[in-house]
C-alpha cells in the first residue's frame, strides 16, 4: 500500500466538498474519505473552516456544522506550524498565508485552491517552496485516480489491511 498524497486544501475547496458536494467537489470528498490523499490541517486552517461554516448565508445549524466537520477532520493529518513559521512568498490576502505555511511545514505535494490570490502565486510558490498550487480541476486530473477506480482499488487495499489486522488480533470469545 502506497503512502497517501499529502495535500493542503484551501477552505473554499473543503467548503465546496462538504456543503455543496456534487461534481468535482464531490470527487474531492470521496478522495479523502477513501484514502486517495490525506488533507493536512493546522490550528489556523481548522479555525477558519469552523468560522466559515457558521456564516449565516449557509444556514447551517450547529449540529449540521458539527456533522460536516466530523465528515472531514477525522481524515486530516494535523501539522504544527513552528515559530517563526516557514518563509513563504508575500500574498495580497493575509488569510491565505496560513495555507502556504501549512503546505511548507507539512511537506505537501500540492496546495489546492480556488482562491485567485493563491493561484496567482503558483509559479513563485513552487519555485521558492517546492509545492505547486493547483485549482480543483487540475488537481483531480493530475494527482488523483478516476472516481470509478477509487472504490475498487481502495476496497482491495482495505480488505488486505483488514485481513492482516485480523490475523494478529486475539479472537473475541463467542457469547
Amino acid at each position: 500500500m502506497s503512502t497517501p498524497l499529502r495535500v493542503v486544501l484551501d477552505t473554499n475547496v473543503v467548503l465546496s466538498a462538504l456543503v455543496f458536494g456534487g461534481g468535482l467537489a464531490g470527487r474531492m470528498r470521496v478522495g479523502w474519505q477513501q484514502g486517495g490523499f490525506v488533507p493536512l490541517a493546522s490550528t489556523a486552517t481548522v479555525q477558519e473552516l469552523v468560522r466559515v461554516l457558521a456564516y449565516p448565508k449557509f444556514r447551517l445549524s450547529k449540529q449540521q456544522q458539527d456533522e460536516l466537520l466530523a465528515d472531514y477532520l477525522p481524515y486530516t493529518q494535523t501539522v504544527r506550524i513552528g515559530q517563526p513559521p516557514p518563509s513563504v512568498p508575500e500574498c495580497r490576502d493575509p488569510l491565505d498565508v496560513q495555507f502556504m505555511h501549512l503546505a511548507v511545514a507539512g511537506k505537501a505535494k500540492v496546495l489546492v485552491s480556488g482562491d485567485r490570490d493563491l493561484l496567482a502565486l503558483a509559479d513563485v510558490f513552487e519555485k521558492t517552496c517546492g509545492c505547486p498550487i493547483a485549482n480543483l480541476d487540475t488537481f483531480l486530473q493530475r494527482y488523483t485516480l478516476p472516481l470509478e477506480q477509487y472504490t475498487a482499488e481502495r476496497v482491495r487495499e482495505f480488505d488486505a489491511a483488514e485481513s492482516k489486522l485480523a490475523a494478529v488480533l486475539p479472537k473475541s470469545p463467542k457469547k
